[in-house]
């Protein structure tokens, strides 16, 4: 495998990493403003519910309505880190057995339909249309081409005997570490930010996690 790739993939996700850590501290210059209520409760139980209850589809008003696309939004995003998973291994030339790249199968084809069916849905779907951007579908398409590459590979080529698909699914790879911090992709990284300040400030004022009789 040539090293100019493996080198590609780790520079273009350390260029990922600062970025988005750039853009995170970036969030403290805002007004900073200090609690006067006491606190109702601990903010740690919020975050514990925004991590944990708080993701089910039965506390998500949207997913509870839309259940399919939250589910193939689970897959989605398991068959991401799948591939994030297989990439970094590709990267670092760890070598995995026939079981775990099966394993990574089942997660990374059933992302990948997933994926196409979100695509296309916001594609012919005119109410998801108007709220759509061209980042919304360049993301999407990076994204899919990731997974169903690395799907192939998983198959045809790997460490030992790097295929094609190979070179193209680590080219992609470095296209799409670079491509997160410029669109929404960055998602996956300020999610997990977002959810702890949210846990917190709402574990704090004892909104989360709701009590029984507000659930």
């Amino acid at each position: 495998m040539p090293l100019l790739l493996r080198y590609g993939v780790a520079l273009s996700f350390l260029i990922c990493v600062v970025l988005l850590s750039f853009e995170i501290v970036s969030t403290f210059a805002f007004d900073q403003r200090s609690h006067c209520a006491k606190p109702k409760a601990g903010g740690l139980r919020g975050v514990l519910y925004a991590f944990g209850r708080g993701m089910m589809p039965w506390e998500k008003e949207s997913a509870a309505k839309h259940p399919i696309t939250y589910f193939a939004g689970v897959a989605y995003h398991a068959g991401i880190f799948a591939a994030l998973f297989y990439i970094f291994c590709l990267a670092l030339s760890v070598e995995l057995g026939v079981l775990t790249l099966s394993l990574l199968r089942l997660l990374l084809i059933p992302g990948f339909l997933c994926g196409l069916g979100l695509f296309l849905r916001r594609a012919f779907s005119s109410n998801m249309r108007t709220l759509s951007s061209p980042d919304d579908y360049a993301s999407n398409l990076i994204v899919d081409a990731v997974l169903l590459l690395a799907a192939i590979d998983t198959r045809l080529g790997g460490v030992t005997h790097p295929a094609n698909t190979t070179w193209l699914l680590l080219s992609v790879s470095i296209i799409m570490f670079l491509y997160v911090p410029l669109g929404k992709i960055r998602h996956c990284f300020f999610f997990f930010y977002v959810r702890v300040l949210l846990g917190r400030f709402y574990g704090r004022r004892g909104v989360l996690p709701p009590r029984p009789h507000e659930a």
